[in-house]
Order: structure tokens, then sequence, then C-alpha cells
């Protein structure tokens, strides 16, 4: 899958789970704050990331994860691993 076409399924499943506006998914836009995430959520933000790119992050995978950007750069080097 190449980087566009990886970044327009994310901010697709991210808009679907999350019940927000696509538009409003931007790289330099801040992921927990633009999907109103609480700790809580971190569950079914793994949960979407096993059923859309088939690996299982672990929470401590999030704790550098600021932007969108941040995490688009995070899947896409965790799908490169497992190639």
């Amino acid at each position: 899958m190449d980087k566009a076409s990886l970044i327009k399924h994310i901010n697709e499943s991210l808009a679907e789970e999350f019940e927000v506006e696509i538009e409003t998914i931007t790289p330099d836009a801040p992921l927990m704050k633009t999907l109103d995430l609480d700790s809580l959520d971190l569950v079914d933000m793994v949960v979407l990331v096993e059923q859309n790119f088939n690996f299982t992050p672990k929470a401590t995978d999030f704790k550098g994860i600021v932007t969108f950007q941040d995490f688009y750069d995070f899947i896409e080097v965790k799908m490169n691993e497992q190639e």
C-alpha cells in the first residue's frame, strides 16, 4: 500500500470509528483532541489498528504520538516491519 492510500485508509477508519468529520483529520492536527480521546479510548484505537493493519500496538507505542502525522508514520513503520 502506498503512503497516500495508507493515509486515506487511516483517516477513513478513524473518522468512522470515532465519529468525526474526515475534514478535521489533518497531518498537523492533534490526534487525541481531534478524536476527543481519553485514556480508555486507546483500547478502541488498539482494536482499530489490529483490525485494519494486522498488528497489535502496545499502549506505550502511543506515548510519542501527538499528531496524525505521528500516527501515520507509526503505522507505516510497523507495516514495513511486517513485510
